[in-house]
């Protein structure tokens, strides 16, 4: 059985009533929420620029569950998903396994208070392996709604609400046979919402319009019938042009957004890829997996099959399957599962540093002013000092451990744990 062990499988039914929660709902009197886009925000997983590279300086390296806590607020039932931040709102997926029910919850940025709460989908669940979750695709957001996936009675469903909790749509986008449930994560592209739907029984990549719903391309992805797959697709600029890239299945393709058309394609990493592909310098590094362990970097101005002449450099150590590699500054950082943290050049494969770090890792590193933020699983938080020189700043623990990315923004840390989301930065001056 694989070692990706992070992904949602909830298998349910109808069922996407609003829950009462006691919490006070908007009403027509209240204020408009300036909701323009901005850097102060994340609204997807791993950060606006899907690179988790965060443009904020000021976020503090030193915390603990009583230091320089701002506001902690409980989050009810499991899930391994990021949250999102837009506008006034933090975003979180979960799920509540005793009532079998996927859930959408707002918390007001400002004091951590529940604003609202959506059931998406309510059923049966699938037995999990004890490092799954029902809700680890991480919610997405454009500015006026937010979007979760799920896996729901044997498909993949995309559903909006507005920034209100109101159901805007909701979405059947294929029929998905689970081998270990879902960890995808979705990727906006000019009013798309692109998901990955790899699974046992019929794969495939699609596109949803975020203002219907209706499903503006689909295509066949292969199918290996053995296992399952888990990588989130990213958008960038490459090489003049926008590609979407997407790992597993034993290859590394490139896409074009607008019309799901493929542009070229790697052999590798790996069957069955966890991460999300690193973007830099028109290159693509791309991580994995199981059963294969490989690291690859890819020149990305190729057509069809470029194996033979387009792979800068490849290495089977410091290799990651469930953490997503970072780029910046010409460096590649990838910590691995079991903790190994590696600089890499990115142009030459070189590596830079190469340590341990205590503890296994799911979630991905974030860098912010000069520093990588990476937790593993317990709950510890590395503070990494970025560059040639390798250094620990800080460690830093909350209560409970989990697999949640960190989100920095607007001067403020956003750490999911177990069972609490944490707000954490320097006081408001008085």
């Amino acid at each position: 059985m694989p070692g990706l062990l992070v992904a949602l499988c909830g298998l349910t039914f109808p069922g996407c009533s609003r829950e009462s929660t006691g919490v006070s709902e908007p009403t027509a009197d209240a204020p408009e929420v300036d909701v323009r886009l901005s850097d102060a925000d994340w609204r997807v997983w791993r950060g606006n620029q899907g690179d988790n590279v965060s443009p904020d300086a000021s976020a503090v390296v030193r915390w603990s569950s009583t230091e320089h806590v701002i506001w902690s607020a409980d989050v009810p039932g499991r899930g391994h998903s990021t949250p999102v931040v837009q506008g006034d709102l933090v975003f979180v997926t979960t799920a509540d396994e005793g009532r079998q029910q996927q859930l959408l919850i707002a918390y007001d940025r400002g004091t951590g208070a529940e604003r609202w709460r959506s059931t998406v989908h309510e059923g049966r669940f699938c037995k999990l392996h004890a490092k799954n979750s029902h809700a680890s695709a991480s919610p997405v957001s454009d500015g006026n709604r937010v979007f979760t996936t799920f896996i729901h009675a044997d498909a993949l469903w995309v559903t909006a609400y507005e920034r209100t909790g109101d159901r805007a749509w909701q979405t059947k986008v294929g029929d998905f046979g689970s081998e270990h449930g879902y960890g995808s994560s979705p990727a906006l592209y000019e009013g798309s919402l692109i998901v990955n739907g790899d699974n046992i029984t019929a794969g495939f990549l699609a596109s949803i319009e975020t203002a219907t719903g209706d499903v503006a391309w689909k295509i066949d992805r292969p199918t290996p019938e053995i296992h399952g797959n888990y990588a989130t697709p990213i958008v960038a600029r490459l090489c003049g042009k926008p590609q979407l890239i997407l790992s597993g299945r034993d290859m590394t393709a490139s896409y074009d957004p607008s019309t799901g058309a493929a542009i070229w394609r790697v052999a590798g990493p790996a069957q069955v890829t966890a991460c999300t592909p690193a973007i830099g310098g028109d290159r693509v590094f791309s991580s994995g997996g199981y059963p294969e362990k490989e690291l690859l970097a890819i020149r990305a101005d190729g057509e069809g099959d470029v194996e033979a002449t387009h792979v800068a450099w490849r290495t089977k150590r410091g290799v990651t399957y469930v953490p997503s590699p970072l780029f910046h500054d010409g460096r590649l950082y990838v910590i691995a599962d079991d903790g190994i943290a590696s600089c890499f050049r990115a142009d030459t494969g070189d590596v830079v540093w190469r340590e341990r770090l205590d503890g296994n890792f799911s979630a991905s590193p974030v860098l912010a002013g000069g520093h990588i933020y990476a937790p593993n699983e317990a709950g510890r938080m590395f503070v990494l000092r970025a560059g040639d020189a390798f250094g620990v700043v800080s460690v830093n623990e909350l209560d409970g451990g989990g697999f949640a990315s960190p989100v920095i923004c607007g001067g403020r840390i956003y750490v999911r744990t177990s069972h609490r989301l944490f707000c954490i930065g320097q006081p408001a001056a008085r």
